[in-house]
C-alpha cells in the first residue's frame, strides 16, 4: 500500500478498509492527512461557514445498572444520590434554555431497571405540550435497548411510540467502541456493539434523524478503532434515499479523571492533540457518506478543537448550557455563545448556528452570561 494511492482513493470518495484507514493512520503525515479531509470537506460542505448549536444535556434519571467502569455519572439503584428529574425541574431548565436561545433538549440518563416505555412516552409527551416548539434529541441506542428488553418488544416498536409522543432524533450515544471485545471490558452492561447499529438501522427505516460517535483512548486497539468506523459507514450506506441517517460524527478521547477504568486498571488518557487531529481527519476521510464532522471542544478544548476545522471537521457542536456526564470525568472546557463564535471566526471560518437537522437559524436575542473557561 501506498499513502498516496489511498489518499487520491479518498479525495474520489472511495470507501478504503479498514486495514487502509489503519495503513494511513501508522503512515501518512499529519499534513497530508490534513490536506486530503480538509478537500474532502469542501467538496462535502461547500462554504465557509463552521456550524454550531444552543442546547442543554437533562438527564432523566442517574440510575443505572450498566456498570460503565468510564462513568462517574451513575448511581446504583437505591443510592442516597440517585434520582429521577421531576416535571418543574425541566419547566425551570428548559425555560432558561429558551432564554438562552436554545430549542433543543440532548435528553438522557441511565438504564433504570424500572423505567419503561411508557414512562418516556408519557414524559415526552408532557414537555411537548407544555413546550411545542421544544425539540428532543433524546436517549440513545443504549437506552433503546434496555427499553426493549424491558418491555419484550422490538427496537422499532419503541422508536415508533417514542417518534409518536415527541422524539425528533436520537442521539449516537453509548458507541464508545463498537467491537464487542473492547465492551464486555468497559461497558459490559450495555448493548452489544451490533445491537447498538441494529437500533440505529431501525431508527434510519424509521425516517428519524440520528448522529454517530466514537470514544477512544482507553482499551480498544488501532484496528478496532477503523472497524468503528466501517462499520458505521455501512449502516450508513443502507439507509433509505430519503433518510438523513447519520447526520454527524462526533469522536472524542476518553475521559479518565476518577474512573473505575483508572482507578482499577490504570487506564488514562494518552491521547495527544496531534492523535486526536489525525483521527478527526481520518473520520471524514474514512466516513465520505457522513456529511458533518465535529469537533469536540469540550474534551480537546479551544486550540485543538480549531485546528480540527482544518482537519476536516465543519461543526463545533454545542455551547452545552448544561452537561454532566463527560465534565464528570474531567472534561473541563466552556463555551459562551460568543466565546464559541469568536473561536469559529479566529480560525477563519464564519461560525452559523444550526438546528440538530442542521438546518442554518437566525441568531437569537441571548442573555446568556456562562464564564468562559478554556
Amino acid at each position: 500500500m501506498q499513502t498516496s494511492d489511498l489518499l487520491t482513493r479518498a479525495l474520489n470518495f472511495e470507501f478504503l478498509s479498514a486495514e487502509e484507514g489503519l495503513f494511513l493512520f501508522k503512515h501518512a503525515a499529519t499534513s497530508e492527512l490534513m490536506y486530503t479531509a480538509n478537500e474532502l470537506r469542501k467538496k462535502q460542505v461547500p462554504h465557509n461557514k463552521v456550524t454550531w448549536i444552543i442546547d442543554r444535556n437533562v438527564n432523566t434519571t442517574n440510575v443505572c445498572i450498566a456498570n460503565c467502569k468510564f462513568c462517574n455519572f451513575f448511581r446504583r439503584p437505591g443510592h442516597d444520590e440517585s434520582y429521577i428529574t421531576d416535571i418543574e425541574t425541566y419547566k425551570i431548565k428548559i425555560e432558561e434554555t429558551f432564554r438562552f436561545g436554545g430549542d433543543q433538549l440532548l435528553l438522557q440518563g441511565g438504564h433504570h431497571p424500572d423505567l419503561g416505555l411508557q414512562f418516556y412516552v408519557d414524559l415526552f409527551k408532557q414537555l411537548k405540550d407544555l413546550y411545542p416548539t421544544l425539540k428532543l434529541h433524546s436517549l440513545g441506542p443504549p437506552e433503546i435497548a434496555h427499553i426493549a428488553k424491558l418491555e419484550g418488544i422490538s427496537h422499532t416498536e419503541v422508536l415508533k411510540a417514542l417518534m409518536a409522543a415527541g422524539l425528533d432524533s436520537l442521539p449516537g450515544a453509548g458507541a464508545e467502541i463498537l467491537n464487542d471485545r473492547v465492551r464486555r471490558l468497559i461497558s459490559k452492561g450495555k448493548c452489544g456493539g451490533q445491537e447498538w447499529l441494529d437500533v440505529m438501522r431501525a431508527a434510519h427505516q424509521l425516517g428519524l434523524t440520528t448522529s454517530a460517535t466514537m470514544m477512544f483512548g482507553h482499551v480498544e486497539t488501532l484496528e478496532e478503532r477503523f472497524e468503528h468506523l466501517v462499520w458505521l459507514r455501512e449502516v450508513q450506506a443502507e439507509k433509505p434515499a430519503d433518510s438523513k441517517g447519520f447526520i454527524a460524527f462526533i469522536p472524542w478521547p476518553f475521559q479518565d479523571d476518577g474512573t473505575l477504568l483508572k482507578k482499577i486498571r490504570g487506564i488514562t488518557n494518552q491521547v495527544t492533540a496531534d492523535e486526536y487531529i489525525r483521527m478527526i481527519a481520518l473520520s471524514r476521510i474514512m466516513l465520505p457518506n457522513v456529511k458533518n464532522i465535529q469537533a469536540s471542544w469540550l474534551t480537546v478544548g479551544k486550540q485543538v478543537g480549531q485546528i480540527c476545522l482544518h482537519a476536516g471537521a465543519n461543526d463545533f457542536g454545542s455551547i452545552m448550557i448544561e452537561e454532566n456526564v463527560v465534565s464528570a470525568a474531567g472534561a473541563p472546557h466552556r463555551f459562551t455563545s460568543q466565546g464559541i463564535q469568536d473561536s469559529i471566526r479566529e480560525a477563519g471560518f464564519e461560525p452559523q448556528l444550526r438546528t440538530q437537522q442542521y438546518e442554518f437559524r437566525d441568531l437569537p436575542k441571548m442573555t446568556e452570561q456562562q464564564v468562559i473557561e478554556y
